[in-house]
C-alpha cells in the first residue's frame, strides 16, 4: 500500500510511523500509553483507511478523529497543535522556498525541519535573518548564497547547529554549479569524470592505469552524500575552496565524497589483496571523520605531482656545498607543498676560521637569513611562502643572536622574521635553570670543537654528552663565549612572549626515548615540534669528470645521509569511541595501513627522502579533537581525572598501532634497521614500563614477527584538517568556545564542537587554563608517543617571567620532548598548515 506525500510523490504505507505519532502525543501531556492501547487504536484507524484517498493529510485527519471518540482529549489536542505548528512551518519553508526559486531547497529545508529541534532553529528566524540580506535584483545562486550567510550568523552558543545547517546550504549551491559543470563537459558517472580529469591532467594517470572500470564502478558504490551533511559551514568552505579538484579556471569539478575516494582509490592502489575491502575502509575513515590524513595527502593524492608528505628534517653541514645543499633541497620540498626544518648545530659561528683564517666566519646567521629569502621567493604551490623551522643547540656560540632572530629590537641585518627559531637544550641547561640561575653557561663554536677534540659534541647526548661538555669548557684552546644562564633565560623568555618563538626541543629526552639509537641521533625536530627521527647529514663522496656517449659529464656521487620525512594523519578523538579498545584497534589498523602505503606511494621531490622513508617506513599517526573528547565524556581539562582519561587513551591508541605494524610486518616485512632496535631487545616496553600481560605478549610478537614502521606516533598541530572534520585542533585546549572571525568584510561566527548545554563548561578558554595541567598532560601522553607533540602554552599578560620559566621547567621535569609555541593572549603568531594532519 502506498500512500501519497504532500508533495505528490508516493512513499510505502509504514503503520510505525502513525503509532510513533500517537506516542508522542501522549508523552507531550505527560500519559504513558500502554502497548495494547496504541495497537488498539492503530487498528481503529487502520479500520477506516479502506475509504478514500490514502495521503498523509487523510491519515493525520483519522489519527486526531480516533484518539478523539476514544476520549483521548489531551493527547488529541497537543497532536492538533503539533499540526498546526508543523503547518505552520511547512508554510514558511514553502513560502523562503519558493522566493529562492532554487531545486532541490525545500526539500533540503524539510530535512532541516525533521533533524534540527524546531524550537531552537525555526525556519521562520531564518526567513527573517535573510530578509535583511536579499536584495530584489539578486538571481537564485545569490540568493541560497544570501541564505547560507544568514544561517552562518544565526550560529550561536545557544543555537550552535546553524553552522551544520549553513552548510547544507553551501552544499547545496555547490552541487547544483558542480551539475552543471559536469553536464557541460559531458561528464556523467564517476568513472567518466576520471577519464574526463586523467585526460585534462587534473587526476594521475595511475588510477585509471591500476584500476578497471568495473573497480572504480564498484568503487562509485561505495559513495555516501549523506555523509556530507557531517560537515560544519567552516569546514565544508574550507574542503571546497582548498582541497576538491578543480581546472585551470578554478572550477571545481569533484564532490567531497569523491575527493574521499579518490584519496582511497590513491592509497589503496598496490594492496594485492582485498583491495577494493581497502578502499572501502580507507573511504569510510575519511568520509566519517574518523581519521584526518595530513594537508598535502589529501590536497595531493590522485593527482599527478602526488607529494604526500607534510615535513622534512635536514641535517646542516658545515660546509659551503654542504649549506647550499640543504638550502636548495628546502627549495625543492618547498615547491611541492612540504615544510622544513633545519638543523645548523654543526655549521660555525661567526668569527670561526676558516682554512685556518681566524676570524673569517660569518656564522649562523647569514645563512639563516639565506633561508628566510628562500622561504619567501619558493612559495608552496603559489599558496603561501615557504616554512621553516631552524634549529640550534644551547651552547653554540651565535645563540644570543640566534633568539633575537625575530624579535623587533637590534641590527636588521641580524633578522629573520619568516623562519621559526628554534632550541636544542640538553638536560644540563634545565638543571642548572631550576637550581642556579646565576650559573655560567658556556657557547662555543662546533667548528672549534671539533677541531681540537676531534669529535662533535652534538654528535653525542645524555651523561657522555655532559661529560664531554665539561671537558670542553676546561680545555684552554677552545674559545668560550661566557655567559650566565640567567641572561639566556631572559632572551628566550623575552622572544617567547613577543614573537611565540624559540620553539623548544628537549634533546635528552627525546634519544633516550629513541627506539632506533642503535642506528644514529636525533639532533632536532621538523617545522611543528611533533617528529623525532634519526638524522644524518647529506654528504658528497666524490666528483668525477667522465666520458658517455661521447660526451664529457661531471657525476657527482652523495652519500644520503638520514632526510627525515613525515607521513602524517591523525585520529578525530572527538568523533571516536575512545574507551572501545576493539573499535579503536580496527580504525587504527586502517590508519596505520594508509599511512604505510603513503610510503611507497609517494612522489619524493628529493632522493634523500625517498631513501631515508623506505630505510625507516617511518609514520606519525596523531590525533586531533583533544579537547573536543574530553568534553564529550564530562571531563575538566584541570583535573586527575583529565590525566587518568588520557593517560588509558593514549595507551589504548600506542598498543593498538604497535599491533598494527606488526601484523604489516607478519604480512609485507620489517623495516630493515629492526634488528637491534628497542623494538627488537624488547627496550622499548621497558623503558615505558609496559608490564601487564597484554603488553608482555606483544612486546613478544613484535620480536618474533619484527616492525614494519620505525616510528610510529607523532601527534601534530592539525590547524586545517580539524576544521574540516568539525573538531578541535591536535592536543590543545580552544581559544574560544564561542567567537566572531573576520572573513572578507564579515563577521563569522566559530562555535566549539557539538557545544550544548551537557558541554558547554568543560570547554574552557585555552588562557584561562592553568597550564601547569596542560604540561603534566602531555607528559602523561607522552610516554605513549615515541616521538612528540605540538603542544601549545597559553600564557596572559598577568604571567610573569618566572612562572613562564617555572612552565619550562615543568615540562622538562615531566619528560615532555617538545614545545611548540608560546601563545600570549595579546599576540598573533602565524599557525604553519604544512603539518595540519
Amino acid at each position: 500500500m502506498q500512500i501519497k506525500k504532500r508533495s505528490g510523490a508516493l512513499e510505502e504505507y509504514d503503520p510505525a510511523k502513525i503509532t510513533q505519532a500517537i506516542k508522542k502525543a501522549f508523552f507531550s501531556v505527560g500519559e504513558q500509553p500502554g502497548e495494547s492501547l496504541l495497537a488498539g487504536l492503530l487498528t481503529d484507524v487502520e479500520g477506516r483507511l479502506a475509504d478514500g484517498e490514502l495521503s498523509v493529510e487523510r491519515i493525520q485527519d483519522l489519527v486526531e478523529r480516533v484518539m478523539m471518540e476514544h476520549g483521548h482529549f489531551n493527547a488529541a489536542k497537543s497532536y492538533i497543535l503539533y499540526r498546526q505548528k508543523r503547518a505552520e512551518l511547512r508554510g514558511a519553508r514553502q513560502a523562503l522556498a519558493g522566493q529562492i526559486g532554487v531545486d532541490g531547497l525545500e526539500e533540503c529545508l524539510s530535512r532541516i525541519q525533521a533533524e534540527f529541534d524546531p524550537a531552537l532553529y525555526p525556519v521562520t528566524a531564518l526567513s527573517a535573518q535573510f530578509a535583511g540580506f536579499a536584495k530584489p535584483d539578486m538571481d537564485p545562486a545569490e540568493l541560497l548564497a544570501v541564505l547560507t550567510k544568514a544561517a552562518v550568523e544565526l550560529t550561536s552558543p545557544e543555537a550552535p547547529q546553524w553552522e551544520l545547517i549553513a552548510a547544507r546550504f553551501l552544499n547545496l549551491g555547490f552541487r547544483l554549479q558542480l551539475q552543471e559543470e559536469c553536464c557541460r563537459r559531458g561528464i556523467g558517472s564517476f568513472y567518466e569524470k576520471l577519464v574526463y580529469l586523467t585526460r585534462e591532467g587534473l587526476y594521475g594517470e595511475y588510477i585509471l592505469q591500476n584500476y578497471t572500470k568495473a573497480d572504480l564502478d564498484e568503487a562509485a558504490g561505495f559513495i555516501d552524500e549523506k555523509r556530507d551533511d557531517r560537515f560544519t559551514w567552516s569546514g565544508l568552505d574550507l574542503l571546497l575552496k582548498r582541497y576538491v579538484i578543480r581546472t585551470r579556471q578554478h572550477v571545481a569539478l569533484e564532490t567531497p565524497q569523491e575527493m574521499f575516494l579518490g584519496i582511497a582509490l590513491h592509497l589503496a592502489m598496490n594492496e594485492k589483496k582485498d583491495r577494493m575491502v581497502w578502499v572501502r575502509r580507507f573511504y569510510d575513515m575519511l568520509s566519517l571523520m574518523q581519521v584526518t590524513m595530513a594537508t598535502p595527502t589529501l590536497s595531493n593524492a590522485r593527482k599527478p605531482y602526488h607529494q604526500l608528505s607534510s615535513c622534512f628534517i635536514d641535517t646542516v653541514p658545515d660546509s659551503l656545498e654542504g649549506i647550499y645543499r640543504s638550502v636548495d633541497s628546502f627549495a625543492k620540498v618547498s615547491k611541492f607543498g612540504g615544510g622544513m626544518g633545519l638543523y645548523f648545530g654543526k655549521v660555525r659561528a661567526t668569527g670561526s676560521s676558516i682554512r685556518g683564517f681566524e676570524g673569517a666566519a660569518g656564522g649562523v646567521i647569514r645563512w639563516i637569513r639565506l633561508v628566510n629569502d628562500t622561504a619567501v621567493a619558493v612559495d608552496q604551490l603559489g599558496m603561501r611562502q615557504g616554512a621553516v623551522a631552524v634549529y640550534l643547540d644551547a651552547w653554540h656560540k651565535d645563540l644570543p643572536e640566534f633568539l633575537q632572530l625575530r624579535t623587533n629590537n637590534g641590527d636588521d641585518r641580524m633578522k629573520a622574521h619568516d623562519v621559526f627559531p628554534a632550541v636544542c637544550w640538553p638536560d644540563l641547561f634545565w638543571k642548572l635553570a631550576s637550581q642556579d640561575l646565576d650559573a655560567p653557561w658556556y657557547l662555543m663554536c662546533p667548528h672549534d670543537i671539533l677541531t681540537v677534540k676531534g669529535y662533535a659534541l652534538e654528535d653525542y647526548w645524555g651523561e657522555e654528552w655532559e661529560r664531554r661538555y665539561h671537558s670542553c669548557v676546561e680545555d684552554p684552546r677552545i674559545p668560550k663565549r661566557t655567559v650566565t644562564v640567567k641572561e639566556i633565560v631572559r632572551l628566550v623568555l623575552k622572544s617567547a612572549v613577543e614573537t611565540g618563538t624559540p620553539f623548544t626541543f628537549n634533546r635528552d629526552a627525546v634519544n633516550r626515548a629513541n627506539p632506533n639509537g642503535h642506528k644514529g641521533m636525533i639532533y632536532c625536530s621538523n617545522l611543528c615540534t611533533e617528529i623525532a627521527q634519526n638524522m644524518a647529514p647529506v654528504e658528497t663522496v666524490s666528483t668525477e669528470v667522465l666520458t658517455r656517449e661521447g660526451d664529457t659529464v661531471v657525476v657527482t656521487t652523495t652519500r644520503p645521509g638520514e632526510f627525515v620525512v613525515c607521513n602524517l594523519a591523525s585520529l578525530s578523538l572527538g568523533n571516536l569511541p575512545v574507551q572501545d579498545e576493539t573499535a579503536m584497534g580496527e580504525i587504527v589498523r586502517t590508519a596505520v595501513r594508509a599511512l604505510d602505503n603513503v610510503i611507497d606511494l609517494n612522489f619524493y621531490p628529493l632522493a634523500y627522502a625517498r631513501l631515508t622513508n623506505q630505510k625507516y617506513r617511518s609514520i606519525g599517526l596523531g590525533v586531533s579533537g583533544y579537547h573536543h573528547m574530553l568534553a564529550k565524556h564530562g571531563v575538566r581539562w584541570e583535573s586527575e581525572e583529565h590525566l587518568a582519561f588520557a593517560d588509558r587513551v593514549f595507551e589504548t591508541i600506542n598498543r593498538a598501532a604497535i599491533t598494527a605494524s606488526c601484523e604489516l610486518a607478519e604480512e609485507k616485512g620489517a623495516y630493515s634497521l629492526f634488528s637491534g632496535s628497542d623494538w627488537a631487545t624488547g627496550a622499548y616496553f621497558e623503558k615505558r614500563g609496559y608490564t601487564s600481560p597484554a603488553w608482555q605478549a606483544l612486546a613478544q610478537r613484535v620480536q618474533r614477527s619484527g616492525m614494519r614502521n620505525a616510528y610510529l606516533l607523532a601527534v601534530a598541530p592539525t590547524s586545517s584538517t580539524s576544521i574540516l572534520a568539525g573538531t578541535t585542533a591536535g592536543v590543545d585546549p580552544v581559544m574560544n568556545k564561542f567567537f566572531l572571525e573576520e572573513k572578507k568584510g564579515s563577521m563569522l561566527p566559530r562555535v566549539a564542537p557539538e557545544l550544548s548545554p551537557a558541554t558547554y563548561w568543560y570547554y574552557k578558554n585555552a588562557h584561562l587554563i592553568d597550564q601547569r595541567w596542560s604540561v603534566r598532560a602531555c607528559g602523561v601522553r607522552q610516554r605513549h608517543i615515541d616521538q612528540a607533540q605540538s603542544m601549545n602554552l597559553y600564557i596572559t599578560n598577568e604571567y610573569t617571567l618566572r612562572q613562564v620559566l617555572d612552565l619550562y621547567l615543568l615540562a622538562w621535569e615531566q619528560g615532555v620532548k617538545t614545545i611548540y609555541y608560546i601563545r600570549s593572549k595579546s599576540l598573533e603568531v602565524e599557525e604553519c598548515e604544512s603539518c595540519s594532519s
